[in-house]
């Protein structure tokens, strides 16, 4: 749904995962990552990968990640939850939501930051529904709790998490 955007990969896949480093020689830094695919992909962690080989390209990679939550708006509704949980859960309460919301026409994205638990939950349906807000909450409040996680992660509380 972005213009000009592209698949940075040979074929989709159903993860994606963006990893950025720096530091102060570029040689080794570019070995180091290189050996660290290189091992992934002999464990089958990773089935494809692509290093950005300047700034422009890095900027469009990362122009891929920042412009999820626009993409996803050109679908229509967007119900969107911040949360944090514990990096082994990250992914369940994605295929928990897809779950709960089977029977509806929603899309369910989850995207966010593995390093601290930051999960971006979106869900979109073509336009609003309130059944699909009542799947969604209070269940995601709910089970964030059950896993001690947290609500109000990167983007803080907000207005509609007041109460």
């Amino acid at each position: 749904h972005i213009s000009g955007s592209r698949d940075p990969l040979s074929a989709p896949t159903a993860f994606y995962m963006l990893i950025e480093t720096s530091g102060s020689h570029s040689d080794h830094d570019t070995e180091k990552i290189n050996k660290f695919l290189e091992e992934s992909m002999n464990d089958g962690l990773v089935t494809d990968g692509t290093l950005a080989q300047d700034t422009t390209q890095c900027r469009q990679l990362w122009g891929l990640r920042e412009n999820i939550a626009s993409a996803l708006g050109h679908a229509g509704t967007v119900y969107k939850y911040d949360i944090s949980i514990h990096v082994k859960h990250f992914y369940d309460m994605v295929d928990q939501m897809k779950e709960r919301l089977r029977q509806k026409e929603a899309a369910v994205v989850g995207y966010g930051h593995l390093g601290d638990g930051n999960l971006h939950l979106n869900v979109s349906t073509k336009k609003y529904d309130q059944e699909v807000f009542d799947l969604i909450e209070p269940f995601i409040f709910e089970e964030t709790a059950k896993l001690r996680g947290s609500v109000s992660a990167e983007h803080g509380l907000g207005l509609s998490k007041a109460n």
